[in-house]
C-alpha cells in the first residue's frame, strides 16, 4: 500500500503560489506520491488536502481516474492556477520502484525500506538518514475474525501455524466452525511484508497458497466480516465490521490493538508508517508535505483517519502482579508518556523516530512545567545470558535518553533499569529484541 505523489518539473517552469513561497508547475501534476495502500487509501489524500489548505489553495477536491486505488487531489491558487497531486496506492514496494524510475518524488511505505531497495536507490542519497526516513504515523496490524467467532486471543506462534496452513480448523484452536478460511493482502503490500516479517519468516513459515489475496484493505476486511470461518490481518483503521482479537508474543501479555499500546509500540503487531524523501530531491512541495505531516496539524489528520498520532500525552497505568514491584510503585505515583524511545540495532544510538520524538517529549515537558525533577526514565532490554548485563544495558539506554534531555535543561527525577523484565515481544527474533530494548518516560 503506497501513496504515489509525483512532482513533475515540466519544462523547468514554475510559478509562485500567492499564499506561500512554494512554486507551482505550469503543467499538471505538481506532485506524485506512490506506494502503500494503507497510507494511500485515505490518510495520504487527507494529508495532501490539509497541506494544500495550509498553503492557501482554494476549491480543494478529489478526482478519481479510471485506475483503481489512484486519486488526484486538486486545488486552485488565488489567481486561478490549477495545482494537482497524484496519489497511487498499489503497495509499499511500488513506491520504491517509482523512486528508482523517477516516476515519484515521495514514497509512502507501511514498512521500513529493505536493504536491497536501499542499495538500488543509493543514487538518490541515503534513504535511511533522519531527514529521508520520516515516520508519519503508528499503525497496528489487527488480526480480525468474523464477529460471531468466540476466540478472544491468539499468540504469534499460533498465527504462524494458522496462516502457513498447518492449523486447518477452528476446533484445533479450541473454537468452532470447521475449516479456517485465510484472507491476506497481496505481495505488493507493506501490510503483508510486515505480517510476514513479524509472524511468518522468523518461524520458518510462508503464507499458505490457499489464502485469498486482496489489494484493497477495505475489501479484505469486508470479506472477513461476512465469512464465519474467516481470519485475516489488516491495518487498524480497516477493522470495520470485523472483530479484532488480543495478541501475545513470547512471554508478553496478550494485548488488544488499543491506541495507547500501539502509540508506545508495545502491541506485538504495531508498525510504523513512513514517507521516504530522497535527500537528492529538489522538489520543494515534497519537503513541505513531509514537514506538514510531522506538524501538530498533520498529526491531527493522522488521528482523524484512524491511525495513531505521535502527539505526546500522559496516561495512567494500572499496576498488576506481573509487574516488578518497583514498576508497580512507579505506576501508582506517576503517569507514562505515550512514547517509547527505541534504538538502532546493536547500539545505544537513538533511531530516526526517537530523534523526532525527543522534540515532542521536550515540548510536552516544557509546556507542562516538568523540567525540574518530575521526569523518570525507565530502561528495558532483551534477555542476556547474564542478567546483570541486561540490567546494565537497560540503564545505559535510559542514560542515553537522559543525556539528550539534559542538553535542553531538563533535570530528571530518576533513571532506572529493569533489564529483561516485562518483555513486549519474543526475544527469539531480531524484531522482538529491538522492541524490548526501549526507554519509557514517566512524569509526576
Amino acid at each position: 500500500m503506497i501513496l504515489r505523489v509525483l512532482f513533475v518539473f515540466l519544462c523547468g517552469a514554475w510559478l509562485s503560489v500567492a499564499a506561500s513561497a512554494l512554486p507551482v508547475p505550469e503543467s499538471d501534476p505538481a506532485l506524485r506520491i506512490q506506494g502503500s495502500n494503507t497510507i494511500g487509501a485515505d490518510l495520504g489524500p487527507a494529508l495532501v488536502e490539509g497541506f494544500l489548505l495550509d498553503q492557501g489553495l482554494l476549491k480543494i477536491h478529489r478526482e478519481n481516474p479510471d485506475t483503481a486505488n489512484e486519486q488526484r487531489i486538486v486545488g486552485q491558487t488565488s489567481d486561478g492556477k490549477r495545482v494537482m497531486v497524484e496519489v497511487a496506492a498499489h503497495g509499499s514496494s511500488t513506491g520504491f520502484t517509482a523512486l528508482k524510475n523517477t516516476s515519484a518524488d515521495l514514497a509512502a511505505s507501511s514498512r521500513p525500506i529493505k536493504d536491497s531497495e536501499l542499495a538500488s536507490l543509493q543514487f538518490l542519497g541515503d534513504l535511511k538518514s533522519p531527514a529521508a526516513e520520516q515516520v508519519i504515523a503508528i499503525d497496528g496490524l489487527a488480526i480480525i475474525l468474523h464477529p460471531d467467532n468466540p476466540l478472544q486471543q491468539l499468540n504469534t506462534e499460533q498465527l504462524a501455524r494458522i496462516f502457513s496452513g498447518e492449523v486447518k480448523t477452528w476446533e484445533e484452536l479450541g473454537g468452532r466452525g470447521g475449516a479456517i478460511h485465510l484472507y491476506a493482502r497481496d505481495d505488493q503490500s507493506g501490510t503483508y511484508d510486515t505480517f510476514k516479517e513479524l509472524v511468518l519468516s522468523g518461524r520458518g513459515k510462508s503464507l499458505s497458497s490457499t489464502a485469498k489475496r486482496f489489494e484493497s484493505s477495505e475489501q479484505l476486511s469486508d470479506a472477513v466480516s461476512s465469512d464465519p470461518q474467516a481470519i485475516g490481518f489488516i491495518g487498524l483503521p480497516y477493522v470495520r465490521q470485523a472483530k479484532a482479537v488480543a495478541i501475545a508474543d513470547g512471554q508478553s501479555q496478550a494485548m488488544l490493538p488499543l491506541n495507547s499500546l500501539i502509540a508506545t509500540e508495545d502491541y506485538p503487531l504495531s508498525r510504523r508508517l513512513f514517507f521516504y524523501l530522497p535527500p537528492a530531491s529538489e522538489n520543494p512541495w515534497a519537503k513541505a508535505l513531509v514537514e506538514f505531516a510531522q506538524s501538530p496539524k498533520g498529526q491531527a489528520i493522522v488521528a482523524a483517519n484512524g491511525f495513531i498520532a505521535q502527539t505526546v500525552h500522559a496516561i495512567a497505568v494500572t499496576p498488576n502482579v506481573l509487574m516488578p514491584e518497583g514498576y508497580q510503585s512507579l505506576s501508582r505515583h506517576a503517569q507514562r508518556l505515550t512514547v517509547n524511545f527505541r534504538f538502532e540495532e546493536g547500539s545505544a544510538s537513538l533511531d530516526n523516530k526517537a530523534r523526532q520524538d525527543l522534540a515532542r517529549v521536550l515540548d510536552y515537558i516544557k509546556r507542562n512545567d516538568k523540567t525540574e525533577r518530575a521526569v523518570t526514565l525507565v530502561g528495558f532490554g532483551d534477555a542476556k545470558d547474564d542478567p546483570a548485563r541486561a540490567d546494565l544495558l537497560s540503564k545505559l539506554r535510559a542514560m542515553a535518553v537522559r543525556r539528550e534531555l539534559v542538553k535542553s535543561g531538563v533535570v530528571l527525577r530518576e533513571v532506572r533499569g529493569f533489564g529483561a523484565q516485562m518483555p513486549v515481544a519474543a526475544n527469539s527474533a531480531d524484531e522482538g529484541r529491538i522492541k524490548n530494548r526501549r526507554v519509557e518516560v514517566w512524569v509526576n
